[in-house]
Parts: structure tokens; C-alpha cells; sequence
């Protein structure tokens, strides 16, 4: 065997054509097989309700998916109809390639009802491509949902195989010779396509194949000259895995499904162990994980912690995955048990060797950015905050709170405005997140404070003013839109201090017609 097919790519490809119709009596508890009535799922086209999809009691009586369900019901009275759910129907697809993935990582849709899994060189895992497929297989049935399955060289050619001769195994080479029986309609080229073909006399894959391919290019165009290479082997289009692969992946199964907090912690533990063995011999640390527990009744719950510098510890792995899993808002049911636990690493980075032995400082850092960690983990990441000094004059912007995981070393680094020793701060430590209006009966013009003001229903008299703090908006960013501030710093004869503006100096508040209009004050924040 040459080393181009040692490496040639292996697909399995799935169909679901009874999906929607599955996924309804999943929900009544019922697969299948188990009911005699009739079931179909209707759906609005061009303004009449047509036959989505139907169990195979409907498809004994005549019934077809494009049926108008009057016809239908004409047909059968006591016909059961249920209204088609696209989301629901897409959720239950996703929620299947998620399962998929304990056989392979690189899952990918074929909508509206279908997956591909490359199981290039991981077949051998499962006992070979038959048991891998027949385990597949039979593990969805148990779940309720009607399969085909189908492996070849190709997506497409494994696509074909799926809608025309499920349960096929395609040696590699072997793709022409396998579709060439089937009519051209498997190919999914479409109905304008199909019926030229037809009209022209081909009516079998095999028969289009054995025309030159510039005689079908140039009657039905590229793109379907191409969809017949890649149903015949020659050459593929890669697939679109729904997620990216992660780094390292490591992997546990069991014959009998684990349920217990004890065991899921301590193959976590293990796993963790492993994991950080392999990433360290390319001298890398984990910055993203992700722990998958794969349930015996085919749910897949996800677990992910990230981490402000490299993990190279499995003790740090197993704290922050005791401190997620300990904050669920919905706590990790095992239902029947779990049958296989997997940790990933998605995100890693090379460890960078620092001296920690004599460097107090370096020291405090690795402690703050291990007390995130284990916070984010708990509350989650977003909710662990730094604030970075931005270069601007607007109050409101000149903070940024950023995800104190991946800006950490920036918030040590920042140098913020050195306050003068002896003189009150010249703005508040904190702002309202929105200016709140204030009334002001009258104020010195054309620039100065108010002498009275009423904030939140209380009339708060003037007694000690500084300012005003001009602050020009940035006319290059906000397109002339805002108006100038004038804040200043205001106490009243209560005591309490306020920092205050006028939106708008005189000059600029003038509307169409030419005339005066009156300026809004606004209460920014509060000294201490």
C-alpha cells in the first residue's frame, strides 16, 4: 500500500431523515417503532402546509415528505400533525455532533439532517470501521432516532452511500465503482440539474461519469463537474468541523458509566496528570481547558476554565475545575452515569522560564493571577475586572475594565495620573455609569456655576465652587455630535461635594433659528 493512500482521509457520514419526527416522540417518550399511528410534521410552503417529515407508519400509507397535508389527510383521517420546529431540529442535531465527538473531534454538519466525522487513523480505537459504524448506529437507535450511515474516501461519495445503501463500507479507490448503480438524484445536484441529465439520457451516476468531464463542465457548469469528481474519489473538499481541534486532548473510558462526585474528581485528576505530562515535553502550559463528560443517554455537558498565565501544574487543573464545578448554576447531572470523561486543551502557550526563587515580585504576581483564576472559575471570567488608563479626556472613557485574566501584566504596567500632594482630587474615584440631569433654576452666564440645584427631588444650595474643567469632546471620534462640558466641583451646605457640568456652552446651544437654548446639568459623580 502506498504511503498517499495510507493517508488518504476516511469519512463517515450520517443521516437522520426522520429527525423531526424522532425528535417529537423522544419528547412523548416514545421511539419510533413503538406506536402504530401515523405521525407526520408539517410545514408552511408558499402559503400551504406540506408534509416536513414522517415515521414510517405514514410512509406505509402512501405519504411523502412535499405532500400537502390536505391531500394527506384525505388519505388518513386520524393522521397525528405536529408543527415543524427548525431550532428545536437544529439544537437536536448539534446536540448529536456533540456526542459524536467521543468517537472523533472533527465533526462537522451536512444540514439540514445529516453530519461527516473524519475518522482518519482513529478507527482502530473503536475495533475497525465496521464496529466503529455498527457502534454508531446502534447507540443512536437506543436513542431514538432513525440512522443511516456510510464510509468513504469522500464526503460526498459517503453522502451518496448514506441516502442509497446505508451500512456500506467503501474501500479507498473503490468510490466510482460504488455510486456508479445510483441514480443521478443522490448526488443532491439539485432539481434543474437533474432533469437535464434525465432529459439527455443519463439517468445513473455511472452514466454522467463515463461522458468527458469538459462535455459535463460545460453543459452543467463547474460546480457540479466538481460535486462528480469528489462523489467518485477524485479528490475532496475538506469539511468544516464545528470546532477548531483543540491542542492536547486526553481521554478516559469506561465499561461501567461512573455517577459519583468522588470518581469524576479523581479522573479528572488523572487526566490532568496526563495532560500536563504531554504538554510539558514541548515545554507548553495551558491557557484554555475544557472537561467533556459524556453521558450513557447520549447528553454531553461541557465544563471550560481559563487561565490568566500557562498552567504546568495538575493541582492548579484540578482546583479550578473543583471551583467551576462547585459555582454551577445547574449542577453536572450524571444521570445513568458517565461513560467516557475527556480534558482538552484548546489554547497553550510556551512556558517562559523566569527566575521565582530571588524575584518577590515576580512571586506576588504568580499568587494575583492564581486568586483570578480561581475566582473567574467560580464567578466566571468576565467578572474579573482590572481598569487600564486610556489616553483621553472624557471622563467616562478614560478607564477601560478589561478581563483581568489577559490583562493582568498591563493593569502592573499602568501608569496612571499622579495625584498633588496636599490638593483634593480633581475628579470623583467613581462615576455614575450614566450622567443623571439636574435642575438649575439660573447660573452665572455665560460660563459660570449654579448657585442652587435639585438632584433626585432634593434642592441642595451652593456654598463653595472650583472650576470650571473645560472638556472638549473629540470631534475627529464623535463627528461634531457632542457638545463641550464644563464641570466643576460643587459643595453644598450639607457638606456633601458633587461634580457637576453644563452640556453645552452658550455659544453652541442655539437651534435652527438662531434662538437661545437653555443648558442641561448633569450630576457625574460624588466625592468622598
Amino acid at each position: 500500500m502506498s504511503a498517499s493512500s495510507v493517508n488518504r482521509r476516511r469519512i463517515l457520514s450520517l443521516w437522520l431523515p426522520r429527525l423531526p419526527i424522532d425528535r417529537i416522540q423522544r419528547c412523548f417518550n416514545a421511539g419510533p417503532g413503538n406506536t402504530n399511528d401515523p405521525s407526520i410534521v408539517v410545514l408552511k410552503d408558499n402559503n400551504a402546509l406540506v408534509i416536513h417529515a414522517l415515521d414510517e407508519a405514514a410512509e406505509r400509507l402512501g405519504l411523502y415528505i412535499g405532500q400537502p397535508l390536505a391531500n394527506a389527510r384525505a388519505m388518513c383521517p386520524d393522521l397525528r400533525v405536529f408543527d415543524a420546529d427548525t431550532v428545536a431540529d437544529a439544537k437536536t442535531l448539534s446536540d448529536i455532533a456533540d456526542w459524536c465527538d467521543r468517537f472523533t473531534p472533527l465533526v462537522a454538519l451536512d444540514p439540514p439532517h445529516g453530519l461527516f466525522l473524519d475518522i482518519t487513523g482513529c478507527a482502530h480505537l473503536f475495533g475497525g470501521e465496521a464496529a466503529l459504524l455498527r457502534t454508531l448506529v446502534r447507540a443512536l437507535a437506543r436513542q431514538g432516532f432513525v440512522v443511516s450511515a456510510a464510509i468513504a474516501g469522500t464526503s460526498i461519495c459517503a453522502r451518496t452511500l448514506t441516502r442509497q445503501a446505508t451500512g456500506t463500507i467503501v474501500a479507498d479507490g473503490a468510490e466510482a465503482e460504488a455510486i456508479s448503480r445510483f441514480p443521478i438524484s443522490a448526488l443532491g445536484a439539485g432539481e434543474t440539474v437533474t432533469t437535464g441529465l434525465r432529459r439527455a439520457g443519463l439517468k445513473t451516476i455511472g452514466g454522467v461519469a463515463s461522458r468527458a468531464p469538459s462535455e459535463i463542465t460545460a453543459r452543467f457548469g463547474a460546480r457540479f463537474s466538481t460535486l462528480l469528481a469528489h462523489a467518485l474519489g477524485q479528490g475532496d473538499a475538506p469539511i468544516n468541523p464545528r470546532k477548531p481541534l483543540p491542542d492536547y486532548i486526553v481521554e478516559r473510558r469506561f465499561a461501567e458509566p461512573i455517577a459519583t462526585d468522588t470518581m469524576i474528581a479523581m479522573t479528572l485528576s488523572r487526566l490532568a496528570d496526563t495532560l500536563i505530562a504531554s504538554m510539558e515535553k514541548q515545554g507548553k502550559g495551558a491557557r484554555r481547558l475544557e472537561a467533556a463528560f459524556f453521558r450513557t443517554d447520549g447528553v454531553v455537558r461541557a465544563i471550560t476554565v481559563e487561565t490568566g498565565r500557562p498552567v504546568t501544574r495538575s493541582a492548579v487543573i484540578d482546583r479550578l475545575f473543583r471551583e467551576r464545578l462547585d459555582a454551577l448554576a445547574d449542577p453536572l447531572d450524571p444521570g445513568f452515569g458517565f461513560d467516557m470523561v475527556r480534558l482538552s486543551a484548546s489554547r497553550t502557550e510556551i512556558v517562559v522560564q523566569e527566575q521565582r526563587d530571588l524575584d518577590a515580585h515576580v512571586h506576588d504576581n504568580d499568587e494575583l493571577a492564581a486568586l483570578i483564576d480561581r475566582i473567574a472559575a467560580r464567578i466566571g471570567g468576565k467578572r474579573v475586572v482590572v481598569h487600564l488608563p486610556q489616553d483621553t479626556h472624557i471622563p467616562e472613557q478614560a478607564v477601560l475594565a478589561a478581563p483581568a485574566q489577559h490583562h493582568l501584566a498591563a493593569a502592573v504596567q499602568a501608569e496612571w495620573p499622579a495625584r498633588v500632594e496636599s490638593e483634593p482630587p480633581l475628579r470623583p474615584l467613581r462615576l455614575f455609569d450614566k450622567p443623571e440631569l439636574v435642575a438649575v433654576p439660573f447660573a452665572t452666564v455665560p460660563d459660570g456655576p449654579p448657585h442652587q440645584f435639585t438632584w433626585r427631588r432634593a434642592l441642595h444650595a451652593v456654598v463653595r465652587v472650583e472650576g470650571p474643567e473645560r472638556v472638549a469632546m473629540e470631534w475627529w471620534r464623535q463627528d461634531g455630535r457632542q457638545l463641550t462640558r464644563d464641570y466643576f466641583r460643587i459643595e453644598d451646605a450639607e457638606g456633601l461635594r458633587f461634580w457637576i457640568f453644563r452640556d453645552g456652552l452658550y455659544d453652541e446651544l442655539i437651534d435652527d433659528e438662531g434662538k437661545s437654548i437653555p443648558a442641561k446639568w448633569y450630576v457625574h459623580g460624588l466625592f468622598a
